[in-house]
């Protein structure tokens, strides 16, 4: 195993992309321990780890997201939230947290909501004399709401590896992104009244109705995608070829502005993401057999055993595992590493796989938004063209709040568990 760590490791000090140095570093691996025949067999490994017909969810719903960006979703969410706050001081933070919580619905991911948030948001508190690392703080820890409200990229994939339910943790990220909404507004405002933030501006009459006729369709897409899987209508991919038609239907007869050239746009943009995506996929599939040739889950969850056999104490030390993973890791690869080990641990602990996922999910999203390879900071600074420094400290305090959700979520399961037992 110290040849496929240290393989990775030089790879990545080389500035290969995380994806391309797993697969690296596996072949590493089996080239340097003499394994040809698993050699040879490379590529069937990597088709086999995304030959999993639920999978087509992921392009589907990135489909979705891009096209209703494309039709300037977000100016309609935006203007939305700015009419649900009202005229508050530091009203445009508390708006861009309720637009994250709007865009979680079509986003389903981290990036893709600090991309859209960000570049409508990060620009408008700069001009109302917010300083540009708090704005871009705000919308960096927003963005994990993405990954917690249907249709979430993440909560797919942890279905697809487990066998778990997804319309169930589609339900069950729900409360949970509620709770870090609301703690992040009350976050607001208080920051509001000590550092004295602008009031945000008031809306018309015409602008309130505007805004209510054209979020409203929108904000139906989570309702149609978790309605119809849960209700037995379509399963979850039939539900993302849905959002994908209704998108279309939405940006071309509602807010008529998706002309073919932003279709065209949207179409390309999914299957550069897709391919980026199902790389990563295939690539961690990879190394998760070569941590089964070594037998390494086995190993890890023995050493934590070791540690305490305590089911608490071993969902406080996995907690752990998981926030450092997020660190350096993608979520997505980091999530199919993990889940051998977490497999060999999840019968100790006696805890909810429904919960579990949530848990498991939001961990490494919080790495998204901290160093050293915090993509979403890099995304934010880069709008708010302000250095990671600066972010990165502003983001302190909102990642300390971020984890105390994650601890009502892992030790209070009905905080996850209340809405699907509900449905149920």
């Amino acid at each position: 195993m110290t040849i496929y760590l240290g393989a990775f490791v030089l790879f990545l000090v080389l500035g290969v992309p995380v994806a391309l140095s797993l697969g690296m570093a596996s072949l590493s691996y089996l080239a340097l321990t003499g394994n040809l025949a698993l050699m040879l067999a490379f590529p069937q490994r990597m088709i086999a780890g995304i030959d999993n017909f639920v999978l087509l969810t992921i392009p589907f719903f990135i489909l979705a997201g891009n096209l209703m960006n494309a039709a300037n979703l977000t100016q309609q969410i935006v203007l939305f939230a700015q009419m649900v706050v009202g005229r508050v001081r530091g009203g445009l933070a508390v708006v861009n947290i309720v637009a994250s919580m709007m865009f979680s619905g079509v986003s389903g991911a981290a990036t893709a909501e600090a991309s859209a948030i960000g570049s409508v948001m990060i620009p408008s508190m700069k001009r109302d004399g917010y300083s540009g690392a708090y704005a871009a703080a705000l919308t960096a820890v927003g963005s994990l709401l993405g990954p917690l409200v249907p249709p979430s990229l993440a909560l797919i994939l942890y279905g697809v590896l487990t066998g778990t339910s997804i319309a169930d943790l589609f339900l069950a990220g729900i409360v949970p992104a509620v709770c870090l909404c609301l703690l992040l507004v009350v976050y607001a405002l208080w920051k509001a009244r000590r550092e004295d933030h602008p009031l945000s501006p008031v809306l018309t009459s015409d602008q309130k109705r505007s805004a209510t006729v054209g979020a409203i369709p929108a904000l139906l897409l989570p309702v149609i995608i978790v309605g119809g899987i849960r209700s037995g209508v379509f399963t979850p991919t039939e539900a993302a070829a849905v959002a994908c038609v209704y998108a279309l239907l939405i940006g071309g007869l509602v807010y008529r502005s998706l002309s073919f050239k932003a279709i065209a746009s949207g179409f390309y943009e999914t299957a550069t993401m897709s391919a980026g995506v199902m790389l990563v996929v295939a690539m961690a599939s990879m190394t998760a057999f070569v941590l089964g040739i070594e037998n390494i889950p086995a190993r890890i969850a023995a050493s934590l055993l070791g540690v305490t056999e305590s089911p608490v104490g071993l969902l406080i030390l996995l907690n752990i595992v998981l926030l450092v993973l997020g660190l350096f890791l993608e979520p997505l690869a980091a999530l199919i590493l993990a889940m051998p080990i977490l497999a060999a641990l999840t019968p100790t602990i006696g805890i909810d796989p429904v919960q579990f996922g949530v848990m498991v999910v939001l961990n490494l999203m919080i790495g998204m938004v901290t160093p050293p390879v915090g993509l979403v900071l890099f995304i934010v600074s880069a709008i708010a063209r302000t250095p990671l420094e600066a972010v990165t400290r502003a983001a302190l305090p909102l990642i300390a709040i971020s984890m105390v959700v994650l601890m009502l979520v892992a030790f209070v399961p009905q905080v996850s568990l209340f809405l699907p037992r509900l449905f149920h």
